[in-house]
């Protein structure tokens, strides 16, 4: 009798173990995805090469991943994903291209006048200047130099004719660079246009169509703005001071007729550079 009360509690114990082995073991032979209901379900972070049916390894695993949109249409030596809608993509910056090009007034960039040298680096461009012993540097970068044109979105939907449509225009801030041979440190002005002209007093034939924001000496050959170094505001300036800072530019080739022609120029960079944009854009969508 009591041989057979231990037989049977040796069968219930192989039964349980071999119970919990098998529960263990059923995440290796099929995954929880194939449960939705089960509340021990995975985070969905497998691959989308695990999650493609031709990827899975067991027949249970759900076909997430076979729409035919994401599936390449064309057989390209790059490898990459090549929809209906990178086809329209491409036709559409095609024409895009072609109409930026009819209405580009510049197919060479403008030449300034005064004797500045112009170098361009991608969207940045430094023109440079000498005068009796004084070098005089101008930096500016064209990325985000276009202005928003808040006419233009309160009418939107409303179809203007071509002669009245605004005109793009570039108006980078920039820096000017005075550099004496006989100091260690330079003059630096921030400069920028702001949306309506300058303004300094009553009776001024011309009025200035750039202003100065900042004034700092910076240590020469330094292109980071030195915080510590003090910096002059002129947001409460006084205008005396003001104007004989704009003269003491003037005297240097910095003056209006400076800031049109550096308007002109930056215009011309900045519509180069977005048609280059669209043609690379192009050149990876097509992948060519």
């Amino acid at each position: 009798m009591l041989k057979s009360v231990v037989r049977a509690v040796g069968a219930a114990v192989r039964v349980s173990t071999a119970t919990a082995s098998t529960a263990r073991a059923l995440p290796l032979s099929c995954p929880t995805l194939c449960s939705p209901s089960s509340a021990t379900t995975r985070p969905f972070t497998r691959s989308l090469w695990m999650l493609n049916s031709k990827g899975a390894s067991s027949g249970c695993r759900p076909k997430l991943f076979t729409s035919k949109a994401l599936n390449p249409s064309v057989s390209c030596g790059c490898g990459g994903l090549h929809t209906e809608g990178d086809k329209a993509f491409g036709a559409f910056l095609s024409d895009e291209i072609k109409e930026e090009a009819k209405i580009q007034k510049n197919k060479t960039l403008p030449k300034m006048s005064g004797g500045w040298e112009l170098e361009m680096n991608g969207t940045e461009a430094k023109l440079t200047r000498n005068v009796a012993g004084e070098k005089i540097t101008v930096t500016f970068n064209v990325n985000n130099s276009i202005p928003p044109n808040f006419e233009e979105e309160a009418d939107q939907g409303q179809q203007k004719p071509a002669e009245e449509e605004a005109k793009v225009v570039s108006t980078p801030n920039f820096v000017v660079e005075v550099i004496k041979q006989a100091t260690k440190h330079s003059l630096v002005f921030d400069c920028h246009f702001p949306e309506d002209e300058v303004s300094h007093g009553e009776g001024e034939e011309e009025s200035d169509i750039f202003a100065i924001r900042e004034v700092s000496f910076q240590p020469e050959g330094d292109t980071d703005w030195k915080e510590t170094s003090y910096t002059l505001n002129t947001d409460s300036l006084d205008w005396a001071l003001y104007d004989h800072l704009m003269d003491f530019l003037a005297d240097r080739g910095v003056d209006n007729t400076f800031a049109d022609e550096l308007m002109e120029l930056s215009t011309a960079a900045e519509h180069q550079e977005y048609i280059k944009f669209l043609e690379d854009l192009q050149d990876f969508v097509k992948c060519n």
